[in-house]
């Protein structure tokens, strides 16, 4: 089965976390990626779980964009070997360029840089900006934290719908791979 998805960004750590099974996910994010021919857009450093991602569809044959910045670039992410590299002025023109080369996103375990993304694309959504697909793997209940305080928001009355938002999540990579494999909007 071909992906309608043909450019996915992957927002994750630029550390390897203390659990193994995040790099081992990552690793298997990356595969799929590439052998089913879907460019992988990421922050173009050649460290942590961004690092592993990119290796994995790098070793498969894969297309990888990445996007960083000189100040990035300088002070921790050196740029991975083997993607073409986009590098832009800061921050937010990182993730706006990440945003536009990306018909979906997948959310692997990761640090305030991840929450930032991701929560840049939930606030898109929410003000109707944006309806692309968000993936999250919930590798060994990583994202549970943050469902509930999802949910919390929603009960205390800051999100009025839970509808607003394009989400998907899945607590094994064959499963979000199913579920981007079956994604038609």
């Amino acid at each position: 089965m071909t992906s309608h998805l043909k450019s996915i960004a992957v927002y994750c750590g630029h550390q390897m976390g203390a659990n193994p099974q995040y790099a081992r996910d990552a690793t298997k994010i990356g595969k799929f990626l590439a052998d089913n021919q879907i460019r992988m857009v990421f922050g173009g450093g050649d460290v942590g779980l961004m690092g592993t991602v990119a290796t994995a569809a790098i070793e498969n044959g894969g297309h990888i964009i990445g996007v960083s910045t000189n100040n990035v670039i300088e002070k921790q992410e050196p740029v991975h070997d083997g993607i073409d590299i986009k590098i832009v002025d800061g921050v937010n023109e990182r993730k706006q360029k990440m945003f536009e080369l990306s018909d979906a996103f997948i959310i692997l375990p990761g640090g305030i840089g991840t929450l930032n993304e991701l929560t840049d694309i939930m606030t898109m959504q929410q003000i109707g900006e944006s309806n692309k697909p968000l993936f999250f793997l919930n590798t060994a209940g990583f994202w549970i934290p943050f469902v509930r305080l999802f949910i919390h928001m929603h009960d205390c009355g800051f999100i009025e719908s839970v509808h607003d938002y394009n989400i998907h999540g899945a607590a094994t990579p064959s499963d979000l791979f199913d579920q981007i494999l079956n994604y038609n909007n």
